[in-house]
């Protein structure tokens, strides 16, 4: 699939690390770094723009990494870039741990996955089919 891309960045475009990734590195493109305190949170751009084709969408995530490493993660993840967006791709990254983390020019920030989608339409009823789970949640198919 062949995507539009403007990079208005100082940072190649974003790639696939290895043949079989699902996601590409999206990178900070800062004037100066950034200093992010513990449960801090701070909007990220990446000088990047893209035109989706209709029916899919970007998922911005967290990259595991930088949560393992550092308790940097993703606030709304995943991110939602729809078809129709047009502005620069920001991400919203919270520092989840006790230590400041400085966000550095260039930095591998997040994870891009471009995925297709469905579009529904409501059906009101006035019950749903049954199953053996029913209304369960939240842990139920784990119980013993």
């Amino acid at each position: 699939m062949r995507i539009k891309i403007v990079n208005k960045s100082r940072h190649p475009l974003p790639e696939y690390a290895t043949i079989s990734a699902a996601g590409m590195d999206l990178r900070a493109n800062l004037e100066e770094p950034v200093v992010l305190k513990p449960l801090e949170r701070t909007l990220v751009p990446t000088g990047i723009y893209i035109q989706l084709p209709e029916g899919y969408e970007a998922q911005i995530r967290p990259r595991s990494g930088l949560a393992i490493k550092h308790g940097i993660g993703i606030v709304n993840a995943p991110g939602t870039i729809d078809a129709d967006y047009r502005g620069e791709i920001r991400v919203i990254l919270v520092n989840l741990s006790n230590e400041e983390f400085t966000i550095q020019d260039g930095e591998r920030i997040c994870q891009m996955v471009v995925a297709e989608h469905a579009r529904v339409e409501w059906e009101p009823v006035d019950s749903l089919d049954e199953t053996v789970r029913g209304t369960g949640g939240f842990g139920h198919t784990g119980r013993q």
